[in-house]
């Protein structure tokens, strides 16, 4: 719950700035040179900033949950191979 409350609120702010901050600024990068609103700017460096920060925490959630598997099919076959010693 905690969590949709930040992100509302975080919504709420970038909102209110974009739209306070409409006005067309020149975007350049390398060779690449654009006119946009700073609101579409601020939008979408805000969009980027989200979808990166989930990519990493699903690869985290990923890289948890194989761990996990792994040890515990090792701790299976240990279990077996001790059963089959007997």
């Amino acid at each position: 719950m905690i969590t949709i409350l930040i992100a509302l609120i975080i919504i709420v702010l970038v909102t209110v700035f974009s739209v306070q901050n409409a006005s067309p600024v020149i975007i350049t990068f390398i060779y690449w040179k654009f006119q946009a609103s700073l609101a579409i700017v601020v939008f979408l460096s805000v969009l980027a900033g989200a979808l990166v920060g989930i990519i990493g925490m699903a690869a985290r959630r990923l890289r948890r949950s194989s761990k996990k598997e792994i040890k515990e099919g090792e701790e299976n076959l240990t279990r077996e191979v001790g059963r089959s010693e007997k």
